[in-house]
C-alpha cells in the first residue's frame, strides 16, 4: 500500500521521529560530501498551482542530490487548465512519476489526487496544511535544542495552514504549543478541538502573544496575510500590529529562545529586521532544512 503526506496526522510519533533524525543525518552527509543517491532513476513530478522559492528549489534539489530527476509542473500549462478531471490526471502521472508534491489553495484537490493515484502524493502547501514545512521546523528545534521534549513552542500570529500543522505536530510529538492569534484570526475550531482532545500535547490558544511568548524555547510566526489573501492585507495590518515579532516580546521568552520564520518575511511587520538577523534567529537554518527533510521524506516514501 503507498503512503501520503497530505497532513502531519498522516503519521506515527515514530515516523515524524524517523524522518527528523534521517533529515539530519543526511544535512551531516552532504556537509561531508556523501551525498546519499539513493533514488536514482526515480522521478518527481512538482504540481504547483502557488507561486513557490524555497518549497520548490529544496525540493528540485533534494531530488537532484537523491540521484533522482524533478519534473516541474505549471498546471496552467497542463490539460487540467482545459477542465481534464483530477482522477484522470492522477491516473495518467502514476505512470510517469514515481511520487508527487502538489502545492495548491484546496486540501480537498490534494486528497482527490491522492484518492486516485498509484504513487505517494505530498503536501507542498495547501491553505489548510503545510506538513513539510513544519517537519523541517522541528528539524531545526532539535538540531538547537537536542530535542523536542519539554519544550514551550510559542506560534504569535495568524491561524493559518502554519499554525494548523503545529497543532498536527504538538498532538502528535506532545510538545506544549501556545497559540497566540487575534480572536477573528484563531486556527480553525474543529483542528484545534481534534488536537486538544487526543490529549498527547499541552496545546493552549489565547490573544495574549506575551502569554504565549512567556517562557517559550521556540518563537514561531508566518506573514499577516497569506497567499490567496493579499486583497486583506492593509486590513489585516491593523489588526496584527500588536503581534509583531519585535525585540520586546522575545525578551519574554526563555533566555536562548530560538526564533523561526518559514518565510518569505515582511521585515518591520511580523517580524522586525532586528529579529530576524538577530542572534536569536535560526531562519536561515532553517529554510536550509528543507533540503534535508525533503530528502528524508522523498527516500521514505519512494523507497
Amino acid at each position: 500500500m503507498k503512503k501520503d503526506l497530505l497532513t502531519i496526522s498522516d503519521l506515527s510519533k515514530d515516523d515524524a521521529d524517523h524522518l527528523v533524525k534521517r533529515a539530519l543525518e543526511l544535512k551531516v552527509l552532504q556537509k561531508e560530501g556523501k551525498n546519499q543517491r539513493v533514488l536514482s532513476g526515480k522521478v518527481l513530478g512538482l504540481l504547483f498551482q502557488k507561486h513557490s522559492t524555497r518549497t520548490r528549489l529544496s525540493f528540485e534539489a533534494a531530488m537532484i542530490q537523491a540521484g533522482g530527476t524533478p519534473i516541474y509542473i505549471s498546471s496552467e500549462t497542463t490539460q487540467m487548465a482545459r477542465q481534464e478531471p483530477v482522477q484522470d490526471t492522477a491516473r495518467v502521472l502514476s505512470r510517469y512519476l514515481d511520487a508527487l508534491a502538489i502545492r495548491t489553495y484546496s486540501q480537498q484537490l490534494l486528497e482527490e489526487f491522492a484518492a486516485y493515484s498509484a504513487i505517494p502524493v505530498i503536501n507542498a502547501l495547501t491553505d489548510l496544511y503545510h506538513p513539510c514545512q513544519v517537519l523541517s521546523d522541528i528539524m531545526t528545534v532539535v538540531e538547537n535544542k537536542g530535542d523536542y521534549k519539554g519544550l514551550k513552542i510559542a506560534w504569535v500570529g495568524d491561524g493559518n495552514n502554519m499554525a494548523h500543522s503545529w497543532i498536527n505536530a504538538a498532538a502528535l510529538l506532545g510538545f506544549e504549543l501556545a497559540l497566540a492569534c487575534p480572536e477573528k484570526y484563531f486556527p480553525r475550531t474543529d483542528i484545534l478541538k481534534k488536537a486538544i482532545d487526543q490529549g498527547i500535547g499541552n496545546i493552549s490558544m489565547s490573544t495574549s502573544p506575551e502569554s504565549a511568548v512567556d517562557g517559550a524555547d521556540v518563537i514561531n510566526t508566518d506573514v499577516w496575510a497569506s497567499m490567496g489573501k493579499e486583497d486583506e492585507a492593509e486590513q489585516r495590518k491593523k489588526v496584527f500590529f500588536p503581534f509583531q515579532l519585535n525585540r520586546k516580546l522575545v525578551n519574554k521568552a526563555k533566555k536562548g529562545a530560538i526564533v523561526l520564520h518559514c518565510l518569505p518575511a515582511h521585515r518591520e511587520e511580523e517580524i522586525t529586521g532586528e529579529v530576524i538577523d538577530g542572534p536569536q534567529s535560526v531562519v536561515w537554518e532553517q529554510a536550509e532544512n528543507k533540503l534535508h527533510m525533503h530528502k528524508a521524506i522523498l527516500e521514505a516514501l519512494i523507497n
